[in-house]
């Protein structure tokens, strides 16, 4: 039997942060919206992540809810450190050429709100930090919406990542 902490079914997050204009993308599932007015989310960040460190660094933050077609980005984004691996870098490669080639669309980039996104998810999230803890092998943030667009319902879960193998069941 699985843990109590592994039986929801939560939605699949990216977000994007930079680094000196460089993108750097990660996937985040400790995520929950936390107060209706002014709307709020708390959000769990790994330590020793790039990501972290460009949000400490004041970088521009977008939550993307991934849609469910995107699950092959968890590999990428949840699975490679932004430290050891250039994320900007793979998404430029992703970027080029044929856009439209299948293993392509789920990477494909647009602008939204001054910063690159991924085009096709579900939905993009402006934040902005108020806080931050300390919470075990994660900071948590505390974080305002600043301003949102929702592009699909279609989202994509953490039951489609264990039914495609991609993390544990």
């Amino acid at each position: 039997m699985r843990k109590p902490w592994n039986l929801p079914n939560l939605p699949v997050y990216s977000i994007m942060t930079q680094n000196e204009g460089r993108i750097n993308m990660n996937i985040c599932t400790y995520v929950t919206a936390i107060s209706m007015e002014p709307k709020r989310y708390a959000i769990g960040i790994y330590y020793n992540t790039q990501t972290l460190i460009n949000i400490q660094g004041g970088s521009a933050i977008v939550l993307q809810l991934l849609s469910e077609s995107q699950f092959p980005l968890v590999r990428n984004f949840g699975q490679k450190s932004g430290i050891n691996w250039d994320k900007d870098a793979f998404i430029m490669r992703k970027n080029s050429g044929n856009i439209s080639i299948p293993n392509k669309v789920q990477y494909e980039l647009i602008k939204w709100k001054n910063v690159q996104v991924l085009k096709h998810a579900a939905a993009w999230i402006e934040l902005k930090p108020l806080y931050s803890q300390e919470a075990g092998d994660h900071e948590l943030f505390l974080f305002d919406v600043i301003s949102y667009k929702t592009n699909s319902e279609s989202i994509l879960t953490l039951n489609t990542l264990r039914e495609r193998n991609i993390i544990r069941a």
